[in-house]
């Protein structure tokens, strides 16, 4: 859920609170305050941690480093060492907006709802909408529920905040069983589930399945979803089509509704605030619900979003075998293996999830992605035919598996194969600009159909004018096809576009060469040199900087450029 309805006023009530900056004192350790800071401005919250403690040792009062402390707890997840470093803070009197929100998280886990209605009332705060629907929910816990509708009433009547108010009162009514309560708001005109965003569809489903509507309950989930493949509702469409009461269990008690309100928020946040204060919301759900898969997703997401591979992968990984969203959050940890760099284990993983679910294409298609990155070219191609072998063949994505298999083909030096599926894939997306590219520029390098390569490039730069890699083979085959002035405006605007691709800057080069311009040719290719290129490429690059580039073609047997310009004219 990216968010329930559009924020307007709304985000004042979201980010309201203050943080405190971090800053040394005389007393502490520069060193070990400057590493902190810096492991905090790049988000290695482990490393953040670790120096925030060690700078503390010499200053163990300050609170800008005891609250950037807190941060990089609760980024890890860690939040006994959060409620510690939040007790510091509060003993001594320093106001901690992220201290705040764990003592909450933390009181919420423990069931201690008094705690948290008098910390509320000692103005320990967060946020208003946070700290009102947290009041609605410990007065829920409390078992006080007159006084927990009336500050969801509260809450709804608050500019900005009265969708999440009753949504919310929803929850909490069909959580204590008023599934007609709970109904009423959830279908009120204008006021549909639909409004409040997925979660709240769930709840209107359940609640109506509770209410021995099924029929309905499945209407709802088509008006909303329509033909998704998302897991979570594909499993709950099939329990209602089964005819059984579904039980409602988006918000089983006060610890859920703390834990919905958190991830609600980090929802809302997720395009408008820094991840890593979004992070901070999507952590308190994962705390009070370990078992949610939609909190455990949120925060993966957003760690990958700062980098964080590895905990993001611990966080895909916390969601149980059982859960629908489980092969999602597979693939997700799979993701975040290879951009750490492990792809060994990624391939592990994959190979693990497609012995599991040998029926899933998309399972076998992603193995086949990983073995790629691992240069098993044959294990790849195995994995895309398998994957292509369990799509329907009228799937629209089956074009995706022909082009990545087609890449494998390509670097398996099978070009029959790997043209083959190039086509199969235009078949199927005739306009797809990645495909029309990669097999345009193939033909180029391979001599091959080269008014067909254009016409393929060109088709595929009208769809997708800003890529640069796209409009570098443009320019290629001009060059490729001996109209050397006409490849060298492609080439100047795919340098632009790529500035920093060596191949792109090479090809330049050349063309300044081919017509005439030979010193920005000779800097163009010291350009590509210093984005450290392939070994191979380097090495011609630096022979063509030697000797020029028709002496490096006359070394490979091919023709000087003055021939080829020549049987390019009309």
């Amino acid at each position: 859920m990216k968010r329930l309805i559009p924020l307007g006023a709304a985000l004042c009530v979201l980010m309201s609170g203050h943080m405190l900056h971090a800053q040394p004192s005389d007393t502490s350790d520069p060193g070990a305050y400057l590493a902190a800071a810096n492991a905090a401005r790049t988000g290695d919250f482990a490393a953040a941690a670790q120096w925030f403690t060690e700078a503390l040792g010499g200053d163990p009062g300050n609170p800008q480093m005891l609250e950037s402390l807190a941060v990089a707890q609760v980024a890890l997840g860690d939040f006994e060492a959060a409620e510690a470093t939040a007790q510091t803070m509060r003993l001594a009197g320093f106001e901690s907006q992220v201290g705040n929100k764990v003592l909450a998280a933390v009181a919420a886990a423990r069931d201690e709802w008094a705690t948290i209605q008098a910390d509320l009332a000692a103005d320990h705060t967060v946020s208003p909408l946070f700290d009102g629907l947290v009041l609605a929910w410990a007065l829920v816990g409390s078992g006080d529920m007159t006084a927990a509708l009336a500050a969801f009433d509260t809450v709804t009547a608050t500019d900005g905040m009265a969708a999440y108010g009753q949504f919310h009162k929803a929850l909490a009514l069909g959580s204590v069983g008023d599934h007609d309560g709970a109904l009423a708001i959830l279908s009120a005109s204008g006021n549909g589930s639909a409004g409040f965003g997925p979660r709240a569809t769930i709840a209107h489903a359940q609640v109506l399945s509770q209410l021995g509507r099924n029929a309905d309950a499945l209407a709802v989930l088509d008006d909303a979803f329509g033909a998704t493949l998302d897991p979570a509702i594909v499993a709950l469409r099939n329990q209602l089509a089964a005819d059984g009461a579904v039980p409602f269990d988006v918000v089983t008690g006060a610890r859920d509704g703390v834990a919905e309100t958190a991830f609600m928020i980090a929802s809302l946040l997720a395009t408008e605030a820094e991840e890593a204060y979004t992070l901070q919301y999507a952590r308190v759900a994962q705390y009070l619900t370990p078992g949610s898969a939609d909190a455990a997703l949120l925060s993966a997401e957003l760690l990958q979003n700062l980098n964080r591979f590895d905990l993001a992968g611990a966080a895909f990984a916390s969601v149980a075998q059982d859960d629908p969203n489980f092969v999602n959050a597979e693939l997700g940890r799979v993701d975040a293996l290879r951009r750490a760099g492990d792809v060994s284990v990624a391939v592990e993983v994959a190979q693990a999830l497609a012995r599991a679910t040998p029926d899933l294409p998309f399972v076998h298609a992603r193995l086949g992605d990983m073995l790629n990155d691992a240069d098993d070219r044959p294990g790849a191609i195995a994995a895309y035919s398998r994957a292509l072998d369990l799509y329907s063949m009228t799937d629209p994505t089956r074009w995706i598996v022909h082009y990545t298999r087609a890449i494998a083909y390509h670097a398996s030096d099978m070009w029959p194969e790997a043209e083959s599926d190039f086509r199969a894939a235009l078949a199927i997306e005739p306009d797809q600009p990645q495909v029309l590219n990669y097999l345009g520029y193939s033909l180029v390098e391979r001599g091959e159909k080269l008014d067909e390569a254009l016409d393929m490039i060109e088709r595929a730069v009208a769809d997708a004018p800003d890529s640069g890699a796209i409009v570098d083979s443009l320019g290629w085959v001009y060059f490729r096809l001996g109209r050397y002035a006409e490849a060298v405006g492609p080439l100047e605007r795919a340098a632009e576009l790529e500035a920093a691709d060596p191949t792109i800057n090479d090809h330049l080069g050349d063309a300044y060469w081919a017509v005439g311009r030979v010193r920005e040719a000779q800097f163009q290719w010291q350009r590509a040199l210093s984005f450290e290129p392939d070994a191979d490429l380097a090495t011609r690059i630096r022979a063509k900087l030697e000797r020029g580039l028709d002496a490096v073609l006359a070394d490979e047997g091919q023709p000087p450029l003055s021939e080829t310009a020549a049987e390019a004219e009309p």
